[in-house]
């Protein structure tokens, strides 16, 4: 189970369609950085992850919001994981009567906003 602390917001996106590497890539582009920044770089990114992290992202800051958690100008992306779920397996039909093996990633993903001014 993950901890967070007082002043701390999570937002998760569990089992979301696409490798966790490609997500990596953006999540360490937008760590401790802080909210605003982050979202113009998410929503200037031309990668799938992008969307990803900008949804959960949205999602975190409304939960701050509701929480009282301070001003949204004030807060920072404290930390991001990336981490790998199950694999789909599919077959693709290849030459005289073979079949290979596909996988198809899957990602869990935790974003946690916590208030820069602390």
């Amino acid at each position: 189970m993950l901890n967070t602390e007082a002043f701390e917001v999570r937002a998760s996106g569990r089992f979301i369609r696409i490798a966790p590497r490609k997500v990596r890539k953006v999540a360490d582009m937008i760590r401790s950085q802080p909210v605003a920044e982050a979202l113009e770089m998410l929503t200037f990114s031309k990668s799938r992850g992008a969307r990803v992290l900008r949804k959960l992202l949205d999602s975190a800051i409304a939960s701050a919001s509701e929480q009282n958690l301070g001003d949204v100008d004030s807060l920072v992306i404290s930390r991001v994981m990336v981490d790998k779920g199950p694999n789909n397996r599919r077959w693709r039909p290849r030459a005289m009567g073979r079949a290979t093996r596909i996988n198809k990633f899957t990602s869990h993903v935790h974003l946690f906003v916590a208030d820069g001014s602390r």
